[in-house]
C-alpha cells in the first residue's frame, strides 16, 4: 500500500520530510539559467537535486502547475522528472491542477491516477473544499489502485485563517474539512494504521495539529509550508503519533533555494541543498522519534 511505503522509506531513512519542487525558472542557479531555459533548466535543475538528495530525504512533492504551465516542453519535463524520482526510490507525490466540477475530477483522476498515466506517482494532493464529488472520482484509485490522495485541510499561508479558521457551528471550517475528509478512508487501511486518504494540514498551526490527531488518528498528515516562519520543528512534532509515525513535513525553497539563503552563485547548489535537509531532518528528530 502506497501509504506502508511512505512510511517504510521515512523508517528507512530516520527522516519524516518532503523535498517540494514548486519551481520557477528564476528561482533556478545562474549558470542553469544560462545554459538550459524553461522546462529543460527546471528538469536539469531537479534531476541534480533529486540525484543529491538521494538516500536522505525519503518524499518529493513536485507541482503540476509549474512545469506544465510552460506548454508542452513542460509536461513532457514532468513526466520525465516523475520517471526518475521513482527511479530514483522516492515516494512520489504530484500537486495536482485545481479542480472545480465532478467532471473535471472524473477526468483528472484517471488522467493522474490511472493505469496508462503519464505522470507516475505514489498520490495526488487535491482540494476537497469543492466538496465531496470532486473528492469521490480519487477514491476507487485508493481502494483498487492503492494510490494515495492528500486533500487539503489547512494550508500555511498567511491569510489561510481568514476562511481555514473561521467557526462552522461548533467546528472550524478546517476542522470540518478534515472531518468530511476521514469519513472517505475506509478500507484503506495500511499495516502503520493510517489510510490512504489523508489531509494536507499546516505546518505552523500548532494546536491545530494536536486537535486534529487526537481526533484522526488513522489520518497521515503531509505537512505544509515547514518553510513557512510560524513554522518549526516543534509544531510539527504534534502531527506525530507516539511512534513517530503518520505525518511528513514539506519543505520548498528553504532546500531548494538554499544556496541563496548562503549567498552562493548556485554553482554549488546541491551541495547546500543537502546540508539544508540535514539540518531540517535533525531539527525534526529533536521531537519526534522515528521507531
Amino acid at each position: 500500500m502506497a501509504v506502508d511505503i511512505l512510511q517504510e522509506k521515512i523508517r528507512k531513512t530516520k527522516n519524516p520530510s518532503v523535498v517540494e519542487l514548486c519551481l520557477i525558472p528564476d528561482m533556478l542557479p545562474p549558470h542553469i539559467q544560462a545554459e538550459n531555459g524553461g522546462a529543460e533548466g527546471l528538469l536539469r535543475f531537479g534531476r541534480e537535486l533529486l540525484t543529491a538528495l538521494k538516500g536522505i530525504v525519503p518524499a518529493v512533492r513536485i507541482s503540476y502547475a509549474a512545469f506544465t504551465l510552460l506548454g508542452a516542453e513542460g509536461a513532457s519535463a514532468l513526466t520525465t522528472i516523475l520517471q526518475e524520482a521513482k527511479a530514483l526510490g522516492y515516494y512520489v507525490l504530484l500537486d495536482a491542477p485545481e479542480i472545480h466540477s465532478p467532471a473535471a475530477a472524473a477526468v483528472t483522476a484517471q488522467l493522474l491516477l490511472g493505469e496508462e498515466s503519464c505522470y507516475p506517482c505514489d498520490g495526488i494532493v487535491i482540494s476537497g473544499y469543492a466538496g465531496s464529488d470532486v473528492i469521490k472520482p480519487f477514491l476507487p484509485y485508493c481502494k483498487a489502485g492503492k494510490k494515495d490522495i492528500f486533500v487539503v485541510a489547512r494550508t500555511a499561508n498567511k491569510s489561510a485563517p481568514e476562511l481555514q479558521d473561521l467557526l462552522a457551528g461548533s467546528r472550524l471550517v478546517h476542522a470540518a474539512a478534515a472531518d468530511h475528509v476521514n469519513r472517505y478512508g475506509a478500507e484503506t487501511e495500511g499495516k502503520f494504521g493510517y489510510t490512504r486518504v489523508g489531509i494536507l494540514a499546516a505546518a505552523s498551526a500548532a494546536d491545530s495539529l494536536r486537535n486534529l490527531r487526537t481526533k484522526y488518528p488513522k489520518l497521515f498528515f503531509l505537512l505544509d509550508g515547514y518553510d513557512y516562519p510560524n513554522a518549526n520543528a516543534k509544531n510539527c512534532s504534534y502531527a506525530f503519533d507516539r511512534y513517530g509515525h503518520g505525518a511528513a513535513a514539506c519543505a520548498g525553497s528553504s532546500i531548494t533555494c538554499a544556496w541563496k539563503a548562503a549567498e552562493s552563485d548556485g554553482s554549488d547548489f546541491a551541495a547546500h541543498a543537502v546540508a539544508a535537509a540535514e539540518r531540517m531532518r535533525k531539527n525534526l528528530t529533536r521531537y519526534v522519534a522515528i521507531l
